[in-house]
């Protein structure tokens, strides 16, 4: 297995409509990278506790991850504005950079992913209310979010490649624009020798 190493840790926040295929990516790039992952439906389940609870512990376990100074994934609890607002206030405090991945689909497949039994799944993930629930409450990142767009009928390779692009270019931008004056000659940052180890 990869690890992902960055110059600054990330907050990877899963966003998208129900279905769109978030939880899915967010597992494989967690498996893939060795990266915790934060899942706030995880929690509920073996809870079993209120909307409430659920937000608390999810908040509990990621400040105990702040500590780590490893990025981290985040799927769920990031619908609207405000939220993905205080998460990236609180993610800051603790000297990381929040990136939006935004899952996107067309509603119809959302809806029977979210809807429907599958042979995985005895019974659907959401009734229809909730469904309709939930995708009325999304908001769309903005672009002061820094988000970028997966679709989530793409193969979890093409999409883990975009992630990585955008979580590298920083690293190679950086090593470009600066020069030491003095010192010991600098290794430069190429794509090469950096994200995955």
């Amino acid at each position: 297995m990869k690890s992902l190493s960055l110059s600054q840790p990330h907050v990877i926040v899963m966003v998208g409509i129900p279905g769109s295929g978030k939880s899915f990516f967010a597992e494989k790039f967690a498996e893939t990278f060795k990266t915790p992952c934060v899942n706030h439906a995880e929690i509920a389940l073996l809870s079993q506790a209120t909307a409430e609870v659920v937000e608390k512990l999810a908040s509990y376990q990621l400040d105990e991850l702040f500590k780590t100074g490893l990025s981290i994934i985040v799927d769920g609890a990031c619908d609207t504005h405000v939220q993905r607002a205080e998460l990236t206030k609180k993610a800051h405090s603790h000297g990381y950079e929040t990136l939006y991945v935004w899952v996107q689909i067309d509603p119809a497949t959302a809806e029977i992913r979210s809807t429907k039994a599958s042979k995985d799944r005895k019974t659907p993930l959401l009734t229809q209310e909730e469904f309709t629930r939930l995708v009325k409450r999304f908001s769309a990142p903005a672009s002061p979010e820094k988000s970028i767009v997966i679709s989530g009928k793409h193969t979890y390779a093409t999409q883990a490649k975009v992630v990585l692009k955008k979580l590298s270019a920083p690293r190679e931008i950086a090593a470009h624009s600066v020069t030491p004056t003095r010192g010991p000659q600098t290794v430069p940052i190429t794509r090469r020798n950096i994200a995955v180890r």
